[in-house]
């Protein structure tokens, strides 16, 4: 194990695949050979899951249909 992978997990830094507001993974773009969009570090809570920005909160919640009687 790297010495930065270790840093980075004692800080609670992980490695996830990015995804956009519907959930779905986000491609890299080839025009930025520098940055991987693929991939986005975040951190850890408490319970293992991931928190969602508010834009992310708000974007998921327009995209849920209704149920219909």
């Amino acid at each position: 194990m790297s010495w930065w992978k270790k840093v980075s997990d004692w800080l609670g830094l992980i490695t996830v695949r990015n995804r956009d507001a519907k959930g779905r993974y986000v491609a890299d773009d080839l025009s930025t050979p520098d940055k991987d969009e693929a991939y986005t570090k975040v951190y850890k809570t408490a319970k293992g899951a991931f928190k969602l920005s508010p834009k992310q909160k708000a974007a998921v919640k327009k995209t849920k249909k209704k149920p219909t009687k």
